[in-house]
């Protein structure tokens, strides 16, 4: 190169970058500023990546109608990806906050992250926070196609000073019900005391049990209705008392567990964990089941009879989930 004749040369370096995509499902029992010298309050269940730039080499998945639809509007520029989960994850389960509390909430979540890294494949590089992008997503567990025959129970109380007894008997058509549908539950009732029955009290039990950093377990009430319906000494009842637990009679109730929240999109109550066979129960992160108490309050006669009342309680089981959309299958 004869430098009198002033040309001027430009080199340009360009560094290979890689694309990943990352899902993540974490277990988050507390928030990001609560985390003190490197200790994280959350804990990985399961984490996958997958580069989409350059393309890997090797067989690639068959677009689902969806991705096809998506290319069609990305172009070129578009490269679809797919990740196949393993069926004994969890479910995305938020506990609720309080109305003062900040960031994100503790449960179990799905995070989607795409990235730009300069180097193929490690996973100590500090990616800048510009060259990030997040998702979260959620996981549902729909209602089986197979509805069995809802749950009954009886129970039979006798009490001090009396050779007789009031005998309760409570039961719900269905198995599984719906978030949102009111849940119908028949009530029978005979009362052969001297005693009154001076109303009936029906509620509905969430129990959250936390299971991967400790054994905590706790029981929030998510309905409790009162009925005035009386039953005399030597009389009878038989009733069907309609009640529907919803999320919206519950927003104050720290620790709630709800489905998994998308921004500030509204969600329902936790729908109730469903365990296949050889499932790993310590997996799940957080199980949720719910119960059905109906209570008989009941009184003596007299002047005393309010001062000696008592209760008379029996629960069955209930499942609360999400109805399965049309074409899809559920898996358990």
């Amino acid at each position: 190169i004869n430098v009198k004749d002033n040309w001027t040369f430009q080199i340009v370096i360009e560094m290979q970058r890689f694309v990943w995509v990352q899902l993540v499902c974490a277990f988050r029992y507390g928030h990001d500023d609560l985390d003190v010298i490197g200790l994280s309050f959350r804990k990985d269940i399961w984490i996958k990546h997958i580069q989409i730039y350059p393309p890997a080499a090797g067989e690639k998945p068959t677009n689902t109608p969806m991705q096809d639809a998506l290319m069609k509007k990305a172009g070129e520029e578009g490269h679809p990806f797919t990740f196949v989960m393993p069926t004994n994850l969890p479910c995305s389960v938020t506990l609720q906050p309080a109305p003062g509390d900040t960031g994100k909430p503790c449960g179990v979540d799905y995070e989607l992250k795409a990235y730009i890294a300069n180097e193929a494949d490690n996973p100590d590089e500090k990616i800048s926070k510009k060259d990030t992008c997040r998702l979260i997503i959620r996981k549902i567990q729909f209602a089986p196609d197979k509805l069995e025959t809802g749950p009954k129970s009886s129970i039979l109380k006798q009490f001090i000073m009396s050779d007789k007894a009031i005998h309760l008997e409570t039961s719900i058509e269905k198995e599984v019900y719906y978030h949102g549908d009111p849940i119908p539950v028949k009530v029978k009732i005979n009362n052969e005391t001297n005693k009154v029955v001076k109303k009936v009290r029906i509620s509905i039990d969430q129990t959250t049990d936390v299971l991967l950093y400790s054994a905590d377990k706790y029981t929030k009430v998510v309905l409790c209705e009162e009925f005035g319906d009386q039953v005399n000494s030597n009389a009878t009842l038989e009733k069907e008392y309609k009640v529907t637990p919803l999320l919206a009679n519950n927003k104050e109730k720290r620790g709630l567990a709800l489905d998994g929240k998308i921004k500030d999109e509204d969600t329902n109550l936790a729908s109730s964990t469903l365990l296949g066979s050889g499932v790993d129960k310590d997996i799940q992160g957080i199980l949720v089941s719910y119960k059905i108490k109906v209570s008989l309050m009941v009184a003596s006669g007299g002047l005393l009879g309010n001062l000696t009342s008592s209760d008379v309680t029996a629960d069955i089981p209930l499942v609360l989930m999400s109805p399965k959309p049309a074409g899809e299958v559920s898996i358990i």
